[in-house]
């Protein structure tokens, strides 16, 4: 703003004209980054440019200032420069995060992966010697890692899902689904020794969604609540409704977040502390299914004892559970 005050000023004077697009260029490119990493859209950083146009154009018109012809051109050619200059540094910007991401994310992926080859090809090799047999240590090693690689599959497949593709809606019977998710859940709970509370469902209650979709996101809060839950702890999963929507509570016993983690727990890769790595690649995995659906994920920190993860979503309207999948 500082720079087109100051090409107003010298209106008339040759040498600005020519210097004053460059300047107002590098100073909107500067704003374009930073509204980039405060989360603005492009269009909103059109619209922000617009809005000074208006707004000097209605207090000339309140304070009954003219504005010569010259003036106007030569405001107009500074808003061009300043909305060029801002939106191509914003796009540039957004690109390097972007090929950033994706290249972290591959990263982190074949780290993963390399990790658990590496663990089952040395126990592979163990016990092909004869020295151990599969009902040991040993074996129990193999099996986890075989166990892990294909969570890791999974859950890969799954972020590809909810990032890119349509979701395939059907009248979904809530019933039918926590059905699913306690059985699939109840295996992994005991795998990590926690106890599974699953909280009964109204048998008419349905959602419109993508049922693989659906199961990804609240698989993932599971696996999350699993992770992290304290030895020999519990996690539930509890559905309620309202008039207009469907509420699916996720809750765990990890002793809850730090007050800083919160806002930061949906940012994949995200890395937490030594027994407590990663959280945020399942929850953006489970936050992209859930927005597939016009949903929405909440988290609430109960400190000293954990956490619940609610998925906020439209409410179907309630037909005979005979009649959904």
């Amino acid at each position: 703003m500082a720079q087109i005050i100051e090409a107003l000023t010298d209106a008339r004077t040759p040498r600005l004209l020519t210097t004053a697009p460059s300047r107002i260029s590098d100073a909107a490119a500067v704003q374009g980054h930073e509204l980039h990493k405060s989360g603005w859209t492009v269009a909103q950083v059109v619209s922000a440019y617009g809005d000074v146009c208006q707004v000097v154009t209605e207090l000339a018109g309140e304070s009954a200032i003219d504005i010569t012809p010259q003036e106007y051109q030569i405001f107009n050619h500074c808003l061009d420069e300043a909305v060029t200059g801002a939106v191509t540094a914003y796009a540039e910007q957004r690109e390097r995060d972007l090929v950033y991401l994706g290249t972290e994310r591959i990263g982190v992926l074949a780290h993963e992966m390399r990790n658990q080859l590496n663990t089952m090809t040395l126990a592979f090799a163990i016990m092909r010697e004869g020295k151990v047999g599969l009902s040991g240590s040993t074996g129990a090693m193999l099996e986890r890692s075989i166990a892990g690689l294909c969570a890791l599959v999974d859950r890969s497949v799954a972020e590809v899902l909810a990032e890119t593709a349509q979701p395939k809606l059907v009248q979904i019977s809530m019933l039918q689904f926590m059905k699913e998710m306690q059985i699939s859940g109840a295996v992994h709970a005991e795998k990590y020794g926690l106890q599974l509370t699953v909280h009964p469902v109204d048998r008419e209650l349905t959602v419109v969604g993508d049922w693989l979709l659906l199961a990804s996101a609240v698989s993932n809060l599971l696996q999350n609540a699993f992770k992290f839950s304290r030895a020999r702890g519990s996690v539930s999963l509890r559905t309620r409704v309202t008039s207009e929507r469907v509420l699916i509570d996720v809750s765990d016993e990890c002793g809850g977040l730090a007050v800083d983690q919160t806002h930061e727990l949906f940012r994949p890769f995200l890395r937490g502390s030594a027994n407590q790595s990663r959280p945020g690649l399942g929850l953006s995995i489970a936050r992209n299914a859930v927005r597939a659906h016009a949903g929405e994920i909440h988290v609430r920190n109960i400190p000293g004892t954990g956490c619940v993860f609610t998925i906020d979503l439209p409410r179907g309207p309630d037909i005979p559970a005979s009649l959904a999948i």
